[in-house]
């Protein structure tokens, strides 16, 4: 019994060493990062590096169980190159990500979660030669004659990733899934599909 007892109370000690912070604590935390975005069904068209940051906010339930929630303004979209063109969709988003997190190691933390996202700016960029233009990207579709072409305004994405947290600084990695449409017409669809790094540093509320 007294083994039992031992063992049971050096196994709490272990686990209470996940958490960076104190169970039923809250903290908010700015980030800034990267963006590394694609779009599906894209015909080998390259990345969009865009900025992304914003603030999230979490809550530590446990000593390996904790969520968070925040607001995150992030550039997304794709890029493509064609006999020296250079086209650009810009599709840029307020992004809600909604995240469990669980502490496998001290300061180290696996998540997953749900994340809507808010557009906020659609742009279709062309360059070439040194010049470039830009204009609306539902325009552009209506200019192309894709009259069923539509831009959604909210968008939907299933976050996943890793984290490392030391002395309250936090680098952050993660993929988001698309899961709903984001640009339709012609009877096809593309969805987002962004990689994302972010560092950013806790403060205790």
């Amino acid at each position: 019994m007294k083994k039992n007892l031992i063992i049971v109370c050096l196994l709490f000690a272990s686990v209470s060493t996940f958490a960076q912070h104190a169970v039923g604590s809250f903290n908010i935390q700015p980030k800034i990062g990267l963006n590394i975005a694609t779009m599906t069904n894209s015909d080998g068209g390259d990345s969009r590096i865009g900025f992304v940051g914003g603030a999230e906010f979490e809550y530590q339930a446990t000593p390996i169980f904790s969520l968070t929630a925040g607001a995150l303004y992030s550039q997304q979209g794709i890029k493509s190159k064609d006999e020296g063109v250079t086209g650009t969709i810009k599709m840029d988003y307020v992004n809600v990500p909604i995240m469990a997190n669980i502490y496998v190691a001290k300061g180290l933390a696996l998540k997953a979660g749900i994340q809507p996202g808010f557009l906020t700016n659609d742009k279709a960029k062309v360059e070439s030669d040194g010049v470039s233009a830009e204009i609306d990207l539902k325009k552009a579709f209506r200019d192309a004659g894709m009259d069923d072409a539509d831009v959604k305004d909210i968008d939907f994405s299933i976050p996943v990733g890793i984290s490392y947290e030391y002395h309250q600084f936090q680098l952050d990695a993660r993929y988001n899934f698309g899961v709903t449409k984001a640009i339709t017409g012609d009877g096809e669809s593309t969805k987002n599909s962004v990689f994302q790094i972010t560092l950013g540093y806790k403060f205790e509320l």
